[in-house]
């Protein structure tokens, strides 16, 4: 049995706990709020994200960063990819030295335009190959379930990843292997601003043509950024790439996508977020998606709109416009 901890217990990390869990390990949760943890080991359940699931015996919520460390052979974060060096800056006195690190989180820091798994090095000193990225068609309310699905391990040293694969393989969770760490991260970053958009233009009222064409489109520009960052373009057609892209884009489970659906129905940002805990990681993404698509001379025209809406800077409408007035040109340019 291996020790986990897990550092948010938020929808994604309480389901995933539950795939560590039915997996034969024993987890530690660890829960922002003392009084979060306090009711999970008294209800067996997190009724905030996931009210209708047990959660299984090996799961032990802690608030003590601490508490939650020690021992764990594999540490998992789960937070809100802006506000991962903070915590970790806090956190790393605690974790154990040879702990791999699996991140859970599809963002790329404002300001400084690092991938999750930079911040992880740079804050804890780990090595590429104790850093893992775990990416997929993983909507948490589904995982949580137990409904089945398949997801990415990713790690720069391939023993590493089959190691993780290993302990986070369920009758219901198929994991693949890759070492394309950086694929799988912008992947998973880029289908968050990709869904905002398409959410936007369900919430103008467009139908199945015109959310195909921005699905499509999104992984273009997705591709053109990861080919000229150095990861492998068959990494984008995989899970971590079309297949996080679909269900992201076209769930109402997503919290991207309803996001956007808001905006495309006229809400501003400030309106939708008051109304929800849940955190929609595109509306910070796209713009330092934006800029590192900039600082690596690649066009990402959905990103900019995406970044203009949500800045309020442009409608949806009008970014549906000016997306359409584009110049025309070839479709593999």
């Amino acid at each position: 049995m291996t020790k986990v901890a897990v550092f948010g217990a938020g929808s994604w990390g309480t389901a995933f706990s539950v795939v560590l869990a039915d997996a034969g390990n024993e987890v530690s949760l660890w829960a922002r709020r003392s009084e979060v943890a306090e009711e999970i080991n008294r209800t067996r359940r997190n009724a905030e994200y996931h009210p209708d699931v047990e959660l299984p015996a090996s799961i032990t919520a802690t608030h003590d960063v601490q508490e939650a460390a020690a021992g764990a052979e594999v540490v998992v974060l789960a937070t809100p990819s802006q506000t991962l060096r903070t915590n970790l800056s806090s956190w790393a006195p605690h974790l154990p030295a040879d702990a791999v690190f699996i991140s859970l989180m599809k963002g790329v820091e404002l300001g400084t335009l690092n991938l999750m798994s930079e911040v992880i090095a740079q804050e804890t000193g780990a090595g590429p190959e104790r850093i893992a990225v775990v990416s997929g068609p993983n909507l948490s309310a589904e995982i949580a379930r137990r409904e089945p699905a398949a997801a990415v391990v990713a790690c720069a040293d391939e023993t590493v990843a089959v190691r993780l694969q290993e302990i986070i393989h369920t009758p219901a969770f198929r994991p693949y292997t890759s070492t394309d760490v950086l694929g799988c991260e912008l992947g998973g970053a880029y289908k968050n601003v990709v869904a905002l958009a398409v959410g936007m233009a369900v919430g103008l009222g467009f139908g199945d043509n015109s959310t195909a064409s921005v699905i499509t489109r999104g992984l273009a520009e997705t591709a053109r950024l990861a080919i000229r960052m150095g990861a492998d373009p068959m990494t984008l057609m995989g899970l971590a790439g079309l297949g996080d892209l679909v269900a992201t884009c076209s769930s109402p489970l997503s919290r991207n996508r309803t996001f956007g659906e808001k905006l495309g129905r006229g809400m501003t940002v400030a309106e939708i977020t008051g109304g929800t805990h849940q955190v929609a990681e595109g509306v910070k993404s796209c713009q330092s998606l934006r800029e590192l698509a900039a600082k690596h001379g690649v066009d990402a025209p959905l990103a900019q709109y995406v970044d203009e809406v949500v800045a309020g800077r442009m409608t949806a409408a009008e970014m549906m416009d000016a997306a359409l007035g584009r110049p025309t040109k070839a479709e593999t340019a």
